[in-house]
């Protein structure tokens, strides 16, 4: 278990702990999360997980949970739901609109299988400081005017790493993800970092790859060039083919 003290770098990702210890992907212990510790952090795949009264826990998990979004799989069920959103002039998805009320609405909605939240005071202040820096972006689904889901993700050059989730009415947290799909497919970005494996996650398409291929994949994305503008339009729903049958 590695601590480390402002200005200190993390360390190399093969320090994490091994997958038979009490915390597989635990890299390291403090200082401070902030934008230019997250900078950092996330350029070598290494993201913050803490419970409240915790110090700042850094993970580098192996395997890797990601989202390929050529693979992205689409059910009978939700292709329904998107056709009916699509044609519903009440419908509509914001990026980057409703930042900070997206985080604390995934605050208060806590990841499969847990019983609390990670996304604490500390969280939410530095990732919406690295918002205004242009890194952290929400992707918000909008129903009569109404905030009802979304999500929040990180992204570097064509690097998209998916953070946390939310939703107020059925389906709106889904609909947020498949418009990042359509968005990403748009902008040439093939990879969405999920961090660890979940059944919801999978039933999309998702499967855990090697940390080096991630890292690999990693390392060329987040250099590429330009880094795509983070806007969404009607348009972009085309990149699912969901126009297809009626619209039940």
């Amino acid at each position: 278990m590695i601590w480390i003290d402002d200005p200190a770098p993390l360390p190399p990702t093969s320090l994490a702990s091994g997958p038979d210890s009490e915390a597989p992907g635990l890299l390291a212990i403090g200082p401070q999360v902030t934008p230019a510790r997250l900078e950092e952090a996330y350029a070598m795949g290494v993201f913050p997980w803490f419970s409240p009264g915790q110090p700042p826990l850094w993970w580098s998990p192996d395997p890797r949970m990601v989202l390929s979004v050529a693979e992205f799989h689409l059910s009978h069920t939700m292709r329904k739901t998107l056709r009916r959103f699509v044609r519903d002039p009440r419908c509509e998805i914001r990026f980057d609109t409703a930042f900070a009320r997206v985080m604390q609405a995934c605050a208060l909605a806590p990841r499969e299988g847990q019983s609390g939240t990670w996304i604490v005071p500390e969280i939410i202040a530095a990732y919406t400081a690295w918002h205004h820096a242009g890194r952290a972006h929400s992707v918000e689904t909008w129903i009569d005017g109404e905030l009802v889901g979304g999500l929040y993700a990180v992204g570097l050059g064509r690097m998209v790493f998916g953070e946390s989730m939310f939703a107020r009415r059925t389906d709106a947290s889904k609909i947020a993800l498949c418009a990042l799909v359509a968005w990403c497919r748009s902008q040439q970005v093939p990879l969405i970092d999920c961090q660890q494996h979940t059944e919801h996650l999978a039933s999309f398409g998702a499967r855990e790859i090697p940390r080096r291929e991630f890292e690999t994949h990693l390392s060329r994305m987040r250099l590429a060039s330009p880094t795509p503008v983070w806007s969404y339009h009607a348009g972009l729903w085309a990149q699912l083919e969901i126009d297809a049958g009626p619209a039940g």
